[in-house]
């Protein structure tokens, strides 16, 4: 049994219409649960009425009634896009890219189903988003750990959320995310495509914010005493496709992530049967069964680094394997040293 393969790679467009421009807008309100009808609203605001006409304080508690009514208009609105949303899901008519990317759902649906992980959960801290470009390709280069690839999805809600712009990050992810049922249709759906320089290229082109962690597995399935030691960055495809863009690399450093499947052995023999790179076992998996699963619930902070710029070497400079190999390294010792001074300034795993 093989081994998964490793790459060693280690917009929201606007949709036209004033329409669907409002609609998007209304995206906070469409997450709310448990709205009335209309009708069952404008019911209740009548029987309000009705119940305080001839009392002596009728006129001062009509007030707040009309303030309802005001509310009630917000809801109905509400209610329409929701139901609009729900139309357009049913009838195929709505957007993907070329990559599967579907951006109404991502902002609608997805970013809201993580986002109480990222906020109230991990209480992700993100610093540096400032170094993150406005506008055009930009290629962010993270550490990757925790044994499950949660801090990709973490890193994207940080700079969806946090950006000025509300930009998205597409993740490049490994081939086995792509042959996973669910996860597959999934991953293609919040922007994520194969880690590969062809595809990262495209991306960059079309002035996409890219993200990439080049440790891959490695970094990933990395044993708990070694959390925070980054390992090796493959062979600087990364570096190669940011020349060939020119476009700048942006280095984040991600703490949080390692002590979330804290991981103390591996099944080897177990994850070559199922065609997992590797088979973690933790102080709670699997001994607790489903729960075990459930990751610790960590404080996390993302720091986004200043940008390495590509744009000022020759035309064939990826082509040179000693640049590849010095920008590597750069990158790398960045996020290194920010990961130790992130450990140091921190107070405790879990505050």
């Amino acid at each position: 049994m093989a081994d998964a393969k490793v790459i060693p790679f280690d917009d929201d467009r606007s949709r036209g219409g004033a329409v669907q421009r409002a609609a998007r807008r209304r995206v906070p309100g469409s997450r709310r649960k448990g709205a009335a009808e209309p009708a069952t609203v404008r019911e209740v605001q009548s029987l309000s009425v009705e119940e305080t006409a001839g009392d002596p304080g009728s006129a001062a508690e009509q007030e707040p009634v009309a303030e309802r009514g005001g509310d009630d208009g917000g809801l109905e609105r509400r209610i329409a896009a929701g139901l609009s949303f729900l139309r357009r899901r049913l009838t195929g008519d709505y957007e993907v890219d070329d990559f599967g990317y579907d951006a109404e759902l991502t902002d609608q649906v997805l970013m809201s189903v993580l986002r109480p992980v990222y906020e109230k959960y991990f209480r992700v801290e993100v610093k540096g988003v400032e170094n993150i470009p406005s506008e055009g390709g930009a290629l962010i280069v993270a550490n990757h750990s925790g044994t499950l690839p949660l801090d990709g999805l973490m890193m994207q809600v940080a700079v969806h959320d946090n950006h000025p712009a509300g930009r998205h990050l597409r993740l490049l992810a490994a081939d086995l995310v792509f042959v996973l049922p669910v996860v597959n249709e999934l991953a293609r759906k919040l922007g994520h495509t194969l880690a590969c320089a062809e595809d990262a290229g495209r991306l960059l082109g079309q002035g996409e914010l890219v993200g990439v962690m080049p440790e891959g597995f490695k970094g990933l399935g990395k044993p708990f005493g070694d959390r925070y030691k980054l390992q090796r960055f493959g062979r600087g495809g990364f570096v190669s496709t940011a020349l060939r863009a020119g476009t700048p690399i942006i280095p984040c450093s991600i703490v949080g992530a390692e002590e979330i499947y804290p991981m103390i052995g591996n099944a080897r023999t177990l994850a070559r049967l199922l065609g997992f790179p590797y088979f973690p076992l933790t102080p709670t998996f699997p001994w607790l069964g489903p729960l075990g699963a459930v990751p610790l619930p960590t404080k996390w902070t993302i720091q986004f680094g200043e940008p390495i710029p590509t744009s000022g070497y020759p035309e064939d400079a990826a082509e040179d394997p000693m640049l590849m190999f010095n920008l590597t390294d750069q990158v790398r010792e960045e996020i290194q040293h920010t990961l130790y001074k992130l450990l140091v300034q921190r107070r405790s795993v879990f505050f």
